[in-house]
């Protein structure tokens, strides 16, 4: 042995090689078999517990940075903010997310999609006309599809060529050289596009129309009838439109051979007016001033300018409004009000059998939002307030608050958020479960953590160096990772026997 190794040894500096191997030797102790099945819990480093608002078990280590859990079926586990994957057998699902929402994939039965970026995606399975469909888009530039059935199959490079089925809100597309020429459908109604928007020629069932925009275009469509979905013939009504040096004039006839004809005319911005049975509308200097007077939903209502200055008044709605300093409106079903938009807003939706009411201060800085089931009466509640807390409260009771909600407030109960962000920021979580009387909070990833049900009390402090746990029969105090003291409770029933026997043999006599 070398003399400096020596000099060393003698002073008592602990060589580097077995000062590691300690530090190995108390992780393995900390997390061997018999000392995890008793005290499973390290903190920061290591925790395993049970859920408190669901069945099942969940497991931390390194702080916010991995977890796994098992809920009923369902199996998740996370390596936020990169990665996390969720599978449940029962329904035949399976979450997968990188880096979300950069690259997702989900499954449910036989139904997938995998995307990047909502750029690049792959989608398909079954439909019920289909026993097999398969979508491969790369957003804008290309698009196919293969299906079981030949005639549903496309594909479509833009902007050279191509043909697609039930896309881009169109039941069918076909273009070459786009924007040279396109042809789309949309039910009945085909529509011939060259140098897309500028002109276009458009037939259908009775109807016929072209345009040279933004000069003039006019369509005209007849009367006609439909066979419904319950082998019923209904009417559809006609239709003239007409417009010239788009959008200064244009006249509109709409609903021709039914019993509310509309009719319409513009030259904007001086003058516009609507007239039907139901419902007359005049426009002076749009949007200055509007009058309206809905006979349907008996209401009238005047603008000055809309939507700055309204006021309505009648049994279909009553609105006054003065943006942004105030604003009442209120119908059958719904109530909004504003103060110094956007400071102080409130919606009300009465909806039977929900019941739904939402106050909100400067948008997302707070928000409270209530859901009441009118049959049952069970409600739940979820409050933000950004950044500093989300709280929610489910139909069942079961109630859950988190301080720091970075994202929540912006996208409330999003499963993706929640799997992936939000145990990064979570530096207080309290739970408590009002059907089986479980609590738990824990502090700065488990640095603190208590968990509290009817047979059982649990406590660690400091990631697990001092801890207590205690039930109907023990109490077990631990201080560091070594085996603490565990202590027998006496049952009642012992201890009052015990107690009777003191009393009678004397204070000195034996149990």
């Amino acid at each position: 042995m070398a003399p400096a190794a020596k000099v060393q040894q003698r002073k008592g500096i602990v060589p580097a090689p077995r000062l590691a191997g300690w530090g190995l030797a108390l992780l393995l102790g900390v997390f061997s078999g018999g000392a995890r099945a008793e005290w499973p819990d390290a903190g920061l480093l290591f925790d395993e517990f049970d859920l408190t608002l669901a069945p099942g078990k969940r497991l931390e280590a390194a702080g916010p940075f991995f977890y796994q859990e098992q809920q009923e079926s369902t199996r998740l586990w996370a390596v936020p903010p990169v990665l996390s994957y969720a599978r449940d057998p029962e329904r035949e699902s399976r979450e997968l997310d990188f880096l979300y929402p950069v690259m997702t994939y989900t499954r449910l039965g036989e139904q997938y999609r995998w995307q990047f970026l909502q750029l690049l995606s792959f989608a398909g399975g079954p439909t019920q006309e289909e026993t097999a469909r398969d979508r491969f888009t790369l957003f804008p530039l290309y698009f196919q599809q293969r299906s079981s059935d030949p005639n549903r199959n496309y594909t479509a490079m833009v902007p050279f060529y191509g043909r697609l089925q039930h896309r881009l809100f169109r039941d069918e597309i076909f273009f070459v050289a786009f924007p040279l020429y396109s042809q789309t459908r949309k039910r009945d109604v085909v529509t011939d596009n060259y140098l897309v928007p500028f002109f276009h020629l458009r037939h259908g069932e009775g109807l016929r129309g072209w345009q040279l925009w933004p000069l003039a275009g006019k369509e005209h469509k007849e009367v006609t009838t439909r066979t419904n979905d319950f082998n019923e013939v209904t009417l559809v009504g006609g239709h003239d439109h007409f417009f010239a040096l788009w959008p200064l004039y244009f006249s509109h006839r709409d609903g021709i051979g039914t019993t509310n004809e509309q009719r319409q005319l513009a030259s904007l911005p001086a003058y516009c007016r609507l007239r039907s049975p139901l419902r007359d509308s005049t426009t002076v200097i749009w949007p200055f001033f509007n009058y309206v007077d809905d006979r349907e939903k008996k209401y009238r209502e005047w603008d000055a300018p809309w939507p700055l200055v309204v006021f309505a008044r009648g049994e279909g709605k009553t609105t006054s409004r003065v943006w942004p300093f105030y604003s009442r409106a209120q119908d059958a079903k719904r109530e909004s009000v504003f103060y110094l938009w956007p400071i102080y807003k409130y919606n009300h939706l009465h909806s039977p059998p929900l019941d739904r009411r939402r106050t909100r201060i400067g948008f997302f800085l707070y928000s409270d939002l209530t859901e009441v089931n009118t049959e049952t009466g069970a409600a739940r509640r979820r409050i933000h307030c950004w950044p500093l807390y989300t709280q929610r409260r489910d139909f069942n009771g079961n109630h859950r608050v988190q301080v720091l909600a970075l994202l929540e407030p912006f996208l409330p109960a999003n499963p993706g958020i929640e799997r992936n962000y939000s145990p990064l920021w979570s530096v207080w979580r309290a739970e408590k479960n009002v059907r089986t009387g479980a609590r738990s909070q824990s502090l700065l990833w488990n640095l603190y953590r208590r968990e509290v049900t009817p047979e059982a009390k649990k406590c660690s402090l400091l990631f697990g160096l001092f801890q207590y746990q205690s039930d109907s029969t023990n109490r077990h105090l631990r201080v560091g990772y070594l085996p603490g003291k565990r202590t027998k409770t006496p049952a009642p029933a012992q201890a009052t026997g015990a107690a009777e026997r003191r009393s009678r043999d004397g204070p000195g006599s034996p149990d």
